[in-house]
């Protein structure tokens, strides 16, 4: 399979070369089973460090935009993805989310590992953003473990807009896994998700000890981009000679 030649002989051996990643509590990984790694969000180069070091597969919800790309070069990394063990999910609409939850339930049916970003997006500025509450409904309804992982040095390594890493030493760690079967059947309590979600997000906090933002970070970005728009707008133009 395409995923094994990627991360045994393509490009995993290149990442662990060029980034020589430190890895941390790979133990609380399970060996076998479902379960939900929750991770924070700081780079594009997330996506294959992570399933580099890990012994088994993992699978991404990962946005759609990477498998809709035009011409050939939309094509070819729609194939990349696919082959890297990503399920694209259409992020726009109120639908988005269910699309989701389903995709995620659908990899733990078959007992594999799930990997999620709470925060949504990306992180654009290396701070820890609010999580949302869709991980929590999965881990509720699947009965599985949530495993809190951090990424820490990737934003430096590859920051928003940049397109080739730079070499920055990386540290991957995992946390215990966090079991909340003492809320099984409560999954429509908003009150219950919102609570498992916070939990997940302090034990990712706590690893990777980032600045803590209680918003959504899609939020704060389009704040910033309305600001940075409205500023070029009131900007003074150049008269032409």
């Amino acid at each position: 399979m395409f995923y094994y030649l990627l991360k045994y002989v393509l490009l995993g051996p290149l990442l662990r070369l060029v980034f020589r990643p430190r890895i941390e509590g790979l133990a609380h990984v399970p060996s076998s089973g479902a379960a939900i790694v929750a991770g924070n969000h700081l780079s594009f180069s997330d996506h294959f460090l992570m399933p580099a070091v890990l012994k088994r597969r993992i699978t991404f919800l990962a946005k759609a935009e990477y498998f809709t790309g035009p011409g050939l070069k939309g094509r070819l990394t729609a194939f990349f993805f696919h082959s890297a063990g990503q399920i694209p999910v259409d992020r726009s609409g109120k639908e988005a989310g269910q699309a989701a939850i389903r995709e995620g339930l659908g990899v733990l049916s078959k007992g594999e590992l799930l990997g999620i970003y709470p925060e949504g997006t990306r992180s654009h500025d290396g701070r820890l953003y609010k999580g949302k509450v869709g991980v929590a409904v999965m881990a509720l309804k699947a009965g599985v473990p949530v495993v809190p992982c951090a990424m820490i040095g990737t934003f430096e390594a590859q920051p928003p807009g940049r397109k080739i890493p730079r070499i920055h030493p990386v540290v991957i760690r995992f946390g215990e896994p966090l079991d909340f079967s003492r809320y099984q059947g409560m999954e429509n309590e908003k009150a219950v998700l919102r609570a498992i979600t916070d939990e997940i997000m302090y034990a990712i906090l706590s690893l990777s000890e980032q600045e803590y933002v209680d918003r959504y970070a899609a939020d704060v970005k389009a704040e910033e981009e309305k600001r940075k728009a409205e500023e070029r707008r009131r900007a003074p133009r150049m008269p032409l000679r």
